[in-house]
């Protein structure tokens, strides 16, 4: 596909050409200091009197709703005319330029509207959007079975003497290309390339189905349920609706009905899985691979299933007792509460932990949050970066028209030598109809553009912040603090990542890669000369007490083993769903078994978790990823930065043998040039079980 997300990495004549195009660049407006920007209130009328409506992200176009489909003609257009010169350049490193041109041209529109459809507050922009990735998805998917467009390819990288004279990220880049070509089918003879583009077809069909389902409420008749907490459930004539697992509710009744109730299978969702694991199994086999699984893995750290199912036993071993210890834990604190029943049920970890740290470590957000003011927060994510990477983020005012609700912030990523590096637009607050994910978004990918100039990267970070108030700036609790900088190692990766190909800029990487630096930020979230630097109480000025980060990061560790053992099986299930098929049972028998060997807490008859993994579509086959990524994040940071959270020389080696690259080279070979060694799965594993352990920057700490 060529609008897939993945990265790469750009030399000398990119990094000299960037500088000179930053000592030209002209600022319409001062930039001011990025802690003040986000505790004052926006003052985006102000400047709506003068100047011109820019347009959403500064595309001129967008200043309205149509403007979409001026923006998607335009972006045709000119795919049409790379296509007839990609088919027509004579096989080269030329080729894999016009490919990347052609795959930009499409991507900074579909990306920029991907974004738009779920976050602009006006439903006419968000319908404009949501019709512009139809048309931009439809020119993708005729692009992919254009064989002589994938011809022009095939002859460039299988001609020996041209794939020698490749550089290794433009070699990397042809392949990627190639490779999203043939999990098309594009290879094939035309009635095996027409049942590839049906089954693709079917697959995003079931998809979008089962993801519906993974969230579509359960209803029970009223007189099922015992009276006194049928008031805990929506009511719905003579029914109750259960849309979740009340995980976090004080009542054990509460939970298991809302567990049994919520997970009850469904036939049709039932069936809709089946028949997504099935169509994608044939896909893979068609295209050439014996599992779903297989293919899923081409490219990433782990390379193969063999692997994710080894790191995944080895890891299952590793924390078997500690897990065995943290369910007497929670059996015992439910005895305390609820001696009645103290047989510890899949419905109670997530409550009786929770019950755990607050009653050993007196952990109350409210605590916290006065030391958190977003400012003050901001102004901690600038110390860090500049020292680490001699990066300063800079607030600098819109223009009229070019963000989608007056408190989004914009940001320049500046360096200190190199200049401007890019923008980072701030979607923080909470709005109505906005979603609740917080997340990352690509608007447009760095590249080397052919008059030398580079193309800087635009992305969006969205989080779900409270707004002000009259008396107090935002305030954040630690969890919010914590992936407020999980967020910003996703935007540095999208800075950074100075490719000379937008195909690999970035995030756009392995997912089991692409993780890596917004988990390694947490580490830095979690130290307490990092959070010194900034925690101070928004009235008195007076710093957060090192205790209070002590204890913090100790109650962390309260059932941590289980949690992680959890991942572990929901990992397992996905490798085993997306492995050999025809499956050796129903999904359900799967996931009885699956969950005994890697879990521990017993089935429940009559439910089917596995209706509501959503990740199956996103992730199916890839679950594993968020455990690997911080298993190299945790190694990353106790060879780099344990020592010395603000190590210069540590953040550039990092830079350049991580964050510059993007997906431009191998995953493992960018873990190896940080690590200096090549790590082994035994080497993963060791490093999520030693975290934990007795918190070592807490022992740090406490040891000054």
């Amino acid at each position: 596909m060529l609008c897939v997300g993945r990265l790469g990495g750009f030399g000398a004549r990119a990094a000299g050409s960037l500088q000179a195009g930053i000592r030209a660049r002209r600022v319409s407006t001062s930039w001011s200091p990025v802690g003040a920007a986000f505790n004052v209130k926006p003052q985006g009328s102000r400047l709506d009197l003068f100047g011109e409506r820019r347009g959403l992200f500064g595309v001129p176009e967008l200043s309205a709703p149509e403007g979409f489909h001026i923006a998607q003609e335009k972006a045709l257009r000119k795919t049409e005319l790379l296509v007839d010169r990609a088919c027509s350049t004579p096989p080269g490193p030329q080729t894999v330029l016009i490919f990347d041109e052609l795959s930009d041209s499409l991507c900074r529109v579909a990306d920029l509207a991907d974004f738009v459809k779920i976050a602009h507050p006006e439903p006419a922009f968000r319908e404009a959007a949501e019709e512009a990735c139809r048309s931009i998805g439809t020119m993708v998917e005729k692009l992919n079975t254009n064989v002589d467009l994938y011809q022009s390819l095939q002859k460039l990288l299988a001609d020996k003497n041209l794939v020698d004279s490749l550089d290794p990220e433009t070699r990397r880049v042809a392949e990627l290309f190639l490779f999203d070509f043939e999990i098309s089918g594009i290879h094939l003879d035309q009635e095996k390339r027409k049942r590839a583009v049906d089954l693709n077809v079917k697959i995003l069909d079931l998809s979008s189905t089962f993801l519906m389902g993974t969230n579509f409420p359960n209803k029970i008749e009223k007189h099922l349920l015992p009276e006194h907490i049928r008031h805990n459930f929506t009511s719905a004539g003579d029914h109750i609706i259960i849309d979740g697992l009340h995980a976090e509710a004080p009542d054990d009744l509460v939970r298991e009905a809302a567990y049994k109730i919520f997970l009850y299978p469904n036939a049709g969702q039932l069936k809709c899985l089946e028949e997504l694991l099935s169509s994608r199994d044939l896909l893979a086999k068609l295209v050439g691979y014996s599992t779903f699984s297989h293919r899923a893995l081409q490219g990433t750290i782990a390379k193969n299933p063999e692997t994710v199912m080894q790191f995944l036993e080895k890891l299952s071993d590793k924390l078997s007792e500690r897990t065995l210890k943290d369910f007497e834990m929670i059996r015992e604190m439910k005895m305390k509460l609820n001696p009645q029943n103290s047989e510890v049920m899949p419905w109670d970890p997530p409550y009786y932990s929770g019950v755990i740290r607050a009653e050993r470590y007196n952990i109350e957000p409210s605590l916290y949050c006065p030391f958190f003011s977003l400012g003050a927060c901001m102004e901690g994510l600038n110390i860090l970066l500049n020292r680490l990477l001699g990066i300063s983020l800079y607030a600098e005012q819109p223009a009229k028209g070019e963000v989608w609700s007056e408190d989004v912030r914009k940001l320049a990523v500046v360096h200190e030598s190199e200049g401007l590096l890019g923008y980072i637009y701030c979607d923080f607050f909470q709005r109505a109809d906005k979603p609740h994910q917080d997340c990352h978004f690509t608007i447009r990918g760095g590249r080397l553009k052919e008059d030398g100039d580079y193309q800087l990267p635009v992305v969006v970070l969205m989080l779900n912040l409270p707004r002000s108030s009259r008396s107090s700036p935002t305030l954040l609790t630690p969890g919010m603090m914590e992936n407020l900088f999980h967020e910003m190692g996703h935007a540095m990766h999208s800075m950074l990542g100075r490719t000379r190909y937008q195909h690999v800029t970035g995030t756009r990487c392995p997912t089991d890669f692409a993780e890596v630096p917004s988990i390694l930020m947490e580490y830095f979230a979690n130290d307490y000369r990092v959070v010194n630097q900034f925690a101070r109480h928004y009235q008195t000025g007076q710093p957060l007490p090192k205790n209070m980060v002590s204890r913090l990061c100790e109650s962390k560790k309260v059932c941590a083993a289980a949690d992680m053992q959890l991942q572990v099986f929901y990992a397992a299930l996905d490798q085993i769903y997306h492995g050999k098929h025809p499956l050796r049972n129903s999904t359900t028998d799967i996931l009885k078994e699956t969950q005994e060997k890697f879990y521990g807490l017993p089935y429940v008859p009559n439910t089917a978790w596995q209706l509501r993994f959503s990740h199956l579509v996103g992730y199916g086959a890839k679950y594993y990823s968020y455990l690997m990524s911080r298993a190299v994040a945790s190694m990353v940071w106790k060879e780099c930065f344990l020592q010395d959270p603000f190590n210069r020389a540590a953040g550039e080696r990092y830079r350049k043998e991580m964050l510059a690259h993007g997906g431009g080279r191998e995953p493992m070979l960018m873990v190896e040039g940080v690590l200096q060694k090549c790590p082994s799965v035994d080497d993963f594993v060791s490093a999520l079980v030693s975290d934990l352990d007795l918190d070592f920057e807490t022992f740090l700490m406490d040891s000054e």
